[in-house]
């Protein structure tokens, strides 16, 4: 019983110190949560918005617009510029959550109310998919139970700092969060003054390495590891470099990819790329000055 008690009064404390920060994101039942950053700033995940404005609702029930500061949608992460009013902002935890810490989470449902759940820190250094198929690296995994429309809530601790913000369901009783590290406050820090965060791309549709094999195979050149160009956008930079479609490519700055992560990982780092290539059964290498995707 006196585990219970303790949780029960972490919970009240966790709301009250908490739930005031805590916004609902859109209209109606909503699309998600986020959380006030600081006077007329409020985070939460890009998936959750639609357009350059969206309604906000806060915990006192007043409802303003938001417009969009900046977004970084690879990182599944935007920043919104509203009226915050007297809204109390989050506080950050010091350091890296531990695999078997006690985590609360606190979000608001469509009709304005708190909700509160609880579990434990289950991993760190996860991985899922951004909205435009990006892996984001370094997630934490938590067991609090979250309803639909949580993301962009806060993961807490017991005295009422951020670990993470709510981001991925698992299902299974698993759940995603980006953690609240100095990289993420500092990406948030950007957003907040209207930098938003654009990836930089190449312009083309990949198929994975096994089709590429497989489809070589079937035209009787030799199978090679890499990603098969199938489609380049019309003035993309591996358009103007001139890849072209059937082009194979099987490393980037001298690292061999046969998979879209390696070559994100390479582009991530650099602002051009030397791609080497397979066209037909010739081997060429092509820079390609890289563009910020929008």
């Amino acid at each position: 019983m006196a585990i219970l008690d303790e949780l029960s009064s972490a919970a009240s404390r966790v709301v009250a110190d908490v739930g005031p920060a805590v916004v609902r994101i859109g209209r109606g039942g909503g699309r998600g949560c986020g959380v006030v950053l600081s006077e007329g700033l409020v985070a939460t995940n890009a998936h959750n918005l639609r357009g350059e404005e969206t309604l906000v609702t806060f915990a006192d029930g007043r409802q303003a617009l938001g417009t969009v500061a900046a977004t970084d949608v690879d990182g599944d992460l935007a920043v919104l510029r509203v009226d915050t009013g007297s809204s109390p902002t989050i506080a950050w935890a010091d350091g890296a959550s531990q695999v078997g810490s006690v985590v609360f989470v606190v979000t608001r449902s469509g009709a304005g109310g708190e909700r509160v759940s609880f579990g434990m820190v289950s991993g760190t250094e996860r991985a899922f998919r951004g909205p435009r198929g990006r892996r984001i690296k370094g997630s934490l995994e938590h067991t609090a139970p979250l309803p639909r429309g949580s993301s962009g809530s806060p993961v807490v601790t017991a005295d009422g700092t951020v670990v993470g913000i709510n981001t991925n369901r698992l299902g299974d009783g698993f759940y995603l969060a980006l953690p609240a590290d100095a990289e993420l406050r500092s990406r948030l820090s950007a957003l907040s003054t209207g930098e938003s965060r654009n990836r930089p791309r190449l312009g083309v549709g990949l198929a994975p390495a096994h089709v590429a094999r497989a489809l070589r195979r079937s035209v009787g050149l030799p199978e090679r590891d890499g990603l098969l160009v199938r489609v380049v956008e019309e003035g993309s930079p591996a358009a103007t470099a001139g890849l072209s479609e059937g082009d194979l490519i099987v490393a980037v700055n001298g690292t061999a990819v046969t998979t879209a992560d390696d070559l994100f990982d390479v582009m991530d780092t650099a602002d051009e790329v030397r791609v080497s290539v397979v066209r037909g059964t010739d081997e060429l290498e092509i820079t390609v000055p890289l563009s910020a995707g929008g």
